[in-house]
């Protein structure tokens, strides 16, 4: 899916945005020289699976907590996780590394992926890209949330502190 067609999704869902084109970038470093206005809601993504490659994850961390994947995966409650290829990550979500965000499992039509949101973001705005690098918008998280439910993905809100539930 494009920019375009996630963009007029949220429309159509009536979720207002804010829209930041910039640069590519791959990296949240990269992506703090911008000097984004609203840099500190945006959020860092990790596509994960687990050991057995049966359960695919995209976690959605705040930007000032810090984990592991041992504690993320007794957060999430999955066996061992590591983090999923490139390879998984187009097949699934359509994505190339660099343009990892939540809004990809709409690409993901065999819902194999869940999303797991640091609470941090709840009733606060984040801050994603849509789909792709060279841009980034800003929505209220819970209205990321509902929506990504209504199109039949598993997503739910979990404690990540800095490494501990």
């Amino acid at each position: 899916m494009k920019r375009e067609e996630v963009l007029k999704l949220l429309e159509n869902a009536g979720i207002a945005y804010e829209l930041a084109e910039h640069p590519a970038v791959y990296t949240m470093e990269e992506m703090h020289r911008l000097n984004l206005p609203k840099e500190s809601s945006v959020a860092r993504n990790l596509f994960l699976r687990d050991d057995k490659k049966r359960n695919y994850y995209l976690v959605v961390m705040h930007p000032e907590h810090e984990t592991d994947l041992k504690t993320l995966r007794a957060i999430i409650g999955s066996r061992p996780l590591s983090f999923a290829s490139e390879a998984d990550l187009m097949k699934y979500l359509k994505l190339e590394k660099g343009s990892v965000t939540p809004l990809g499992v709409l690409n993901d039509t065999e819902h194999k992926v869940s999303v797991r949101i640091d609470d941090a973001f709840r009733g606060e705005e984040i801050g994603i890209h849509p789909d792709t690098n060279t841009a980034t918008l800003w929505l209220m998280c819970d209205q990321l949330k509902e929506f990504l439910g209504q199109n039949g993905t598993d997503t739910e809100y979990i404690a990540i502190k800095n490494g501990q539930e």
